[in-house]
């Protein structure tokens, strides 16, 4: 109470600033103006971006050459893999537009293009998720229900269902990205990626993103967790002394982990700033001091969850057994300088590589 009295008669602060400090859950006047800047994003968003478009695009295009040139039996794991590089490959694409419009500060490239760019994005995260908690299921359903799961994990349902997550995935992106209207603040500037108003998160983006926070995000990391759990413990069951069997369980402990670190770093800092930051540009929090954290931690998050496309070849890495020794033959081969070292028709390859892929097969 002394505070309240000090703060009314003594203080500067007017009424609505001093209620705001004091009760910071309370929804203020929507005169009462919280001004932030956050022109530190163009540097940001600019410099990431490009780290990220070089990696990206040299990773991704290192794992097409491998899916499309190497791979000559595909299962479940291997088209949900496949799908995920198509998705990232197109987003890596798209980042030179947002390179050249966080350096310029202007997007001269037309509305369309601009909200083609956007719903990439959307696409590419939540396509990300998707195709990564199949992959996880996928590794579940085999580790801990080796054989009830046989009738499950085919590669036609494997089709099936990545041609379902790219219908919910490409409605749901492109609903966000072709809401969005670019507004010219001067003659000479267009935005795009910004400067939304309030009123349109309000009546329409707010809802579109619950739809995906839900679909795209809470689910799917229930379902990660979930099944990561099962397996760690389906693996710590002692099984005899073979040797050779706890060296597999330490190469799927390692890659489940790696997948849960990697799913959860890339992707939960962002979704869940999203849900703060829709509330805030939905005005339902409306308190200055909320206001500042999420809008500075916004294009921070944002740039974290972009980096996505470069750590989902490590997924790829750690889940496939071809993969891994696809690399090692390469690394090999260009060591010994054997230039052709596949030879059509060389009896060694072939037995390699049935070896290689009866051990995909079975993991």
């Amino acid at each position: 109470m002394y505070l309240l009295i000090h703060s009314i008669f003594l203080s500067p602060l007017s009424l609505s600033q001093t209620a705001a400090l004091l009760y910071p859950w309370v929804k203020m006047p929507n005169n009462v103006s919280c001004d932030f800047k956050d022109d530190f994003k163009y540097t940001l968003y600019s410099s990431v971006f490009s780290l990220v478009f070089i990696l990206g695009l040299l990773l991704n295009m290192v794992a097409l050459y491998i899916f499309t040139r190497t791979l000559q039996q595909w299962n479940e794991t291997t088209i949900y893999m496949m799908n995920l590089v198509v998705s990232d490959t197109l987003f890596v694409l798209s980042l030179p537009f947002r390179i050249y419009y966080f350096v310029n500060q202007t997007w001269p490239f037309g509305h369309t293009l601009c909200k083609i760019s956007v719903s990439l994005f959307y696409t590419n995260l939540y396509g990300s998720i998707l195709f990564l908690t199949c992959i996880c299921a996928d590794r579940f359903l085999a580790i801990v229900y080796p054989f009830a799961s046989r009738s499950l994990r085919t590669k036609r349902k494997a089709k099936m269902a990545c041609c379902g997550i790219w219908i919910i995935v490409l409605s749901g992106s492109f609903s966000v990205g072709f809401k969005i209207n670019i507004s010219d603040s001067t003659a000479n500037r267009s935005f795009c990626f910004e400067k939304y108003s309030n009123q349109q998160w309000k009546s329409e983006l707010s809802k579109v993103v619950v739809f995906m926070e839900m679909v795209g995000f809470v689910i799917p990391l229930l379902i990660n967790l979930f099944c990561s759990i099962m397996i760690i413990k389906t693996l710590r069951h002692p099984t005899g002394s073979n040797h050779e069997g706890q060296f597999n369980k330490t190469k799927i402990l390692r890659m489940i982990v790696a997948h849960l670190l990697i799913f959860c770093f890339c992707f939960v800092p962002y979704n869940i700033n999203l849900v703060f930051y829709t509330l805030v540009r939905s005005q339902t929090i409306t308190n200055c001091t909320t206001e500042r954290i999420v809008k500075s931690l916004y294009p921070v998050s944002f740039c974290i969850t972009v980096t996505n496309c470069c750590f989902d070849p490590v997924v790829y890495y750690f889940t496939s057994e071809t993969i891994q020794n696809t690399i090692r033959r390469k690394s090999n081969a260009v060591r010994s300088g054997i230039k052709h070292w596949d030879v059509p028709g060389s009896s060694v390859c072939k037995s390699l590589r049935t070896k290689f892929l009866s051990d995909e097969s079975t993991l």
